[in-house]
């Protein structure tokens, strides 16, 4: 195809040492093994880097000495200055801007700085490694919001893990514009020949010519165990469109785009129906066998290639800069027309992104997280939540706001955000979430920018063709029939909640040696935190008869007593059904977190990034072995 697979490049590491020894200001650093040189700038707030090279005529940029604020370098060819703490030229002023490797957080903790500024420019990652051994904790860019079940994170917090336990790398994606491979010039459309319909939440039916293809089909059950509901009802024919598809795009593994109840539905009539993944360190499918889905024809692709479905179609999967490990995105292109779906990425294809697309979608709603939500004690009262959850949304929205304006798409539609609390369970998360108005992200749009906006409703259908010729075309959007129901007003919750409920009485649970079994094969240890675990029922007191235990991660050892040493401290309080459900059957904690079925205390008030890092992407591929457990503790 002549095209090749995008990797990634380091271009810096530092060592613990040489992070904890940054002072304030401007740094000159060279990579010793490649005797390249960069500069790095660092304040209270932020740190900065960019490579020491200046864009006039690749001059080598030294300290300038005129500058008493140290804030400038000066480069040796023809005396051109650059602000390294703006990445601004000032001599001659307003003429470029620096590239930047994204800016350098050393913690995660509560977001206190604005969302990111200039997604469109960024194109690296950096990621975190600690002295534990795991150099792959990822970390974000400088403006990064936090991916969905994460807490948020801020430049100028103090280092969550200790500073002598981290350092940075940074890494450069590269080819970093990889659909400008073999580019294609736009063609004519005919009326109808590119449609895009919405079905629900991060699910849209595309037809392009002759060919459809289905992004991320949630449409029946709940997502995250029981925490996540679909807000919107589905088209009466949500299914005979899935059938229909040529092809389905997954975006990741999180069960509000990997649905396996709605795949267990399409595989009943199309198990060879051919679906699309990218090449994640995790596979997206990792739990398929266990699933009983009888899906036969899953493809993972590499990064940055096109995939050629016929002589018009093509798509490409790019991976997301923050979570490069289950995260990725999608470019769609038709006779040279572009569709840009970036769904949760943080920071997709490392923030550098094509301009001027035909259609952009992307997430915008907030709120797929534990955080605060879950959390008590210390600062976490009401009030606090309320006006962080407001704080956030906002940052969230004025983000999304600048990225369109940045990459000014002809029309941009917000998705990926229309779930509900239903389960009258967590009517406190459900009425404490509040989650930004699509109306609201497309009105400042409107404000800031020409781009036309689209607010999808289930069943309503954009044809690219006529909006691209007359976008006030009445025809160019067709909403679903007058009396359409929009919003479900009941979720059958029987079904699910059973299968939850049929591992609170396995025989795994009457032998207490399963906590033992369950945290060895989770592989996690040799960290200094204690985590009190302890089975709720539904309003999260004790379950009569449940389980109330510690884990030392420090030696993996079970204590009836916190140790006498110093350490950190949690305590997580989880609904019996669900953990049980998880431990039984390997999941990742994502259904416990993100689903909002813990409830958490925490002691001092610190992220443990390793941690949970590890329980919601990092466990093993396959479950314990519980048959051989059983006969072990039989």
């Amino acid at each position: 195809m002549g095209s090749i697979e995008q990797t990634t490049e380091i271009l810096l590491c530092l060592s613990p040492a040489e992070v904890a020894n940054l002072k304030e200001g401007i740094t000159f650093v060279r990579n010793k093994s490649t005797g390249k040189d960069y500069i790095l700038y660092k304040s209270k707030s932020h740190l900065r880097a960019c490579k020491n090279m200046c864009k006039h005529q690749g001059g080598l940029f030294i300290k300038d000495i005129e500058d008493l604020d140290g804030r400038s370098v000066r480069c040796t060819k023809h005396n051109w200055k650059l602000d390294v703490s703006t990445m601004k030229y000032i001599n001659p002023p307003g003429s470029f801007c620096q590239d930047e490797l994204g800016g350098g957080r050393r913690g995660r903790k509560e977001i206190k700085d604005s969302a990111p500024e200039r997604g469109k420019e960024h194109r690296l990652r950096m990621r975190r490694f600690s002295g534990h051994g795991s150099r792959a904790q990822l970390l974000h860019g400088m403006w990064d919001l936090p991916r969905p079940g994460h807490e948020p994170v801020s430049p100028a917090s103090a280092v969550v893990e200790k500073n002598e336990e981290n350092g940075l790398l940074f890494l450069e994606l590269n080819p970093p514009n990889p659909w400008d491979s073999e580019p294609r010039s736009p063609e004519d459309l005919a009326f109808g020949e590119v449609q895009i319909t919405y079905l629900t939440h991060a699910c849209m039916d595309l037809k392009l010519g002759d060919k459809r293809m289905v992004f991320d089909p949630w449409l029946i059950g709940p997502a995250f165990a029981r925490g996540w509901w679909l807000l919107h009802e589905p088209p009466s024919d949500w299914l005979e469109r899935l059938y229909q598809a040529d092809l389905i795009y997954i975006s990741h593994m999180h069960s509000d785009h990997l649905s396996y109840p709605t795949l267990k539905k399409v595989a009943g009539r199309r198990p060879d129906i051919p679906i699309y993944v990218g090449n994640t360190e995790r596979p997206v499918f990792w739990n398929l066998k266990r699933s009983g889905v009888q899906l036969t024809n899953i493809n993972v692709v590499p990064f940055g290639i096109w995939q050629q479905v016929d002589r018009n179609l093509r798509f490409m999967i790019l991976m997301d800069g923050v979570h490069p490990e289950m995260d990725t995105c999608i470019i769609v292109e038709y006779k040279g027309h572009k569709i840009l779906n970036t769904v949760d990425c943080t920071r997709p294809n490392g923030g550098r992104l094509p301009m001027k697309v035909d259609l952009m979608m992307s997430d915008f709603a907030g709120g797929a997280s534990g955080f605060p939500m879950t959390f008590s004690g210390g600062k976490f009262t009401e009030e606090w939540k309320a006006q962080f959850i407001k704080t956030e949304r906002k940052k969230l929205l004025n983000y999304k706001a600048r990225l369109v304006k940045d990459l000014q798409p002809r029309i941009y539609c917000p998705f990926a955000g229309y779930f509900v609390e239903s389960h009258p369970s967590d009517k406190y998360i459900k009425e404490t979430n509040i989650k930004n108005d699509p109306n609201e992200l497309n009105n400042l749009i409107k404000k800031n920018s020409d781009v036309l906006t689209w607010t999808p409703r289930p069943g309503a259908t954009l044809d690219l063709g006529r909006m691209l010729k007359d976008p006030t075309d009445r025809k160019g959007i067709i909403e679903p029939p007058e009396g359409t129901k929009i919003y479900k007003d009941s979720w059958d919750f029987g079904p699910y909640l059973r299968i939850l409920n049929a591992a609170v009485g396995d025989e795994i649970f009457r032998h207490s040696c399963w906590i033992k079994e369950y945290f060895t094969w989770a592989g996690f240890k040799d960290y200094n935190l204690v985590v009190r675990m302890i089975e709720t029922d539904e309003d999260f007191s004790p379950f009569p008869g449940g389980y109330d235990y510690l884990v030392d991660f420090l030696d993996l050892s079970f204590p009836k007593e916190r140790p006498s040493r110093e350490h950190p401290y949690e305590e997580i309080r989880s609904r019996v059904d669900v953990i049980r459900h998880v431990v039984k059957n390997g999941l990742l904690w994502d259904d416990l977190y993100i689903g909002f079925q813990t409830r958490l205390q925490r002691d001092p008030d610190v992220y443990h990034h390793l941690f949970w890092n590890h329980f919601q992407i990092k466990l093993p591929l396959t479950p314990p072995n519980w048959k051989s457990f059983l006969m072990y503790c039989g």
